[in-house]
């Protein structure tokens, strides 16, 4: 290593070390009992609800993934999409989260995901709960896989590294991290990181556009790859065995590919997925009051909505500045750490590259940790030792943490994979398993538990159908699976539930009550 790249890990280590004092400090507080260290006691503020559950959701696609496919394919992709989650975000956290919080407190004072969608419909087989507990052990492995391999990408283009030795290496950090501090470390450190992420973006994109001449000359440079910045178009690169081509120095591409009006209702059905996400409904349930919850929403959409803004344009600069650097749609997604090591001073860079890592770290934190209280209060604790004790259970939640994480250093050994594409899969995966089951149980009295239960594996199952059996099949088939798996559980849900026996007058009870509950 060089001078300057030296002083680029020295800034990272550094960083590495006010995370891990994060942890320190609240070691001792959330390990005091199982609600401090799954849902830290209910004491979030505004802020830090807000940004440590935006920091935790976008995770390492946003400064990789995001940036990736607008370098690759151009401005409608990777647009959309960011349209579709900005939309999302601020309509979770109007509809969402205030009746979630009141909610989950009358609902025997629910600590996960799991634990409200059971108690919400007095499910005392615990079908539902091991039902929730499942998925969210599979959707959050491949989650925590993603961010494995956004930090093998990373140590490994920064410095040279083996990408597996550096993919072990940081997801052994966040097993540490995690089991030092609990919910209330992770959320004061996805704060501080979230701070981290939207600064190395600004910086990045003020720099870049300045290093291309401006945003006419930026036009000027992409304006003859087909497709590249429009709306209703995608670029397509000439590829051969999945590299682009280049000819003089010039990247190929083919003709533009058509974005029509069913492949923008696909792409914008990415913000569906924010009604499941578990990481950003626990943010819901832990705020400290529910007025709060009001300057929150503006706070994450406006976090959101400038955070995917730069993120988007980064790609379209980087192609302006690095037409025919990066030629595969997995090393695109190295975009960013290019164009952060090339123009800015070494210990900027160090900073702003911590950025990614502030994304990785604070969504896998957030993943492995609900992964293990899904399987300890769920599982464990629900199904297999009823009378498990507080010490009993963080164990039982460690070792789960640990068991996830190893799994998903498995699935992260492919250093090909495309960051986006893994994340959309588990996005689609909890969006459709959890988002329509959430809204109907928190604004639909008549909803039953069988209709739940039908919901939950219809949206699950057809995740997985339509992404490996309908969708090769192209043409309008060739939709985001997110969307048609969210439809088909709505659907159960609403059938199933008129098919079955009314809930009980307890449970339109505590739905009633849920609407007004002082919290």
């Amino acid at each position: 290593m060089n001078g300057d790249t030296i002083q680029i890990l020295i800034t990272m280590c550094m960083y590495m070390l006010v995370v891990v004092g994060i942890g320190l400090f609240f070691a001792k507080r959330a390990n005091q009992n199982s609600e401090n260290y799954f849902l830290g006691g209910r004491s979030l503020g505004p802020w830090i609800a807000a940004m440590s559950a935006e920091a935790s959701d976008m995770s390492g696609w946003l400064l990789m993934g995001l940036p990736g496919v607008a370098y690759w394919c151009g401005l409608a992709d990777a647009t959309w999409t960011a349209i579709g989650l900005a939309i999302g975000t601020y309509l979770n956290w109007l509809l969402v989260s205030k009746r979630l919080r009141r909610y989950s407190a009358v609902a025997g004072n629910s600590i996960t995901i799991p634990d409200f969608f059971s108690n919400r419909f007095h499910d005392e087989k615990k079908v539902l709960m091991t039902i929730s507990a499942i998925f969210i052990l599979v959707f959050f492995t491949i989650y925590a896989s993603s961010c494995f391999v956004t930090c093998g990408k990373l140590f490994s283009a920064l410095f040279g590294f083996s990408y597996h030795s550096m993919m072990i290496t940081g997801a052994l950090f966040v097993i540490f991290y995690t089991f030092l501090g609990g919910f209330l470390a992770e959320s004061a450190s996805d704060f501080m990181q979230s701070i981290v992420m939207i600064f190395a973006l600004i910086v990045i994109l003020t720099v870049s556009t300045i290093a291309a001449g401006g945003p006419a000359q930026i036009a000027e440079n992409v304006k003859n790859i087909p497709g590249f910045l429009e709306f209703f178009g995608i670029a397509q690169p000439a590829v051969v065995n999945g590299v682009q081509q280049v000819q003089n120095g010039t990247p190929l591409f083919g003709e533009a590919g058509v974005y029509g009006f069913l492949t923008i209702v696909s792409t914008l059905s990415w913000g569906l997925g924010y009604f499941g996400m578990p990481q950003v409904l626990l943010r819901f349930m832990a705020i400290r009051k529910v007025n709060e919850l009001k300057k929150s929403r503006r706070i994450a959409t406006t976090w959101a909505v400038i955070s995917m803004t730069a993120a988007v344009a980064i790609g379209l600069v980087g192609r302006a500045l690095y037409p025919a650097l990066l030629t595969t749609a997995s090393g695109a997604e190295n975009i960013f750490i290019v164009m952060s090591s090339n123009l800015l001073p070494p210990l900027l860079a160090g900073l702003v590259m911590a950025g990614i890592l502030a994304a990785t770290i604070s969504s896998s934190d957030s993943y492995l940790l609900i992964a293990a209280s899904a399987f300890a209060k769920n599982i464990f604790q629900g199904l297999v030792k009823k009378d498990a004790s507080e010490k009993q259970i963080m164990n039982v939640s460690r070792i789960a943490l640990i068991t996830v994480a190893i799994i998903g250093m498995i699935i992260a050994l492919d250093e090909n994979s495309v960051i986006f594409k893994i994340v959309s899969f588990a996005w689609a995966g909890f969006g459709a398993t959890f988002g329509p089951i959430m809204l109907f149980s928190l604004f639909w009295k008549r909803t039953t538990r069988e209709g739940a239960i039908a919901g939950m594996l219809a949206g699950g199952t057809m995740v997985f159908v339509w992404k490996l059996l309908i969708r090769p099949i192209g043409g309008i088939f060739g939709i985001y699976e997110l969307l048609p798996a969210f439809l088909v559980s709505c659907l159960f849900i609403v059938v199933v539930s008129l098919l079955t026996k009314e809930p009980s007058d307890d449970i339109k009870r505590d739905f009633e009550l849920a609407k007004t509950f002082e919290c």
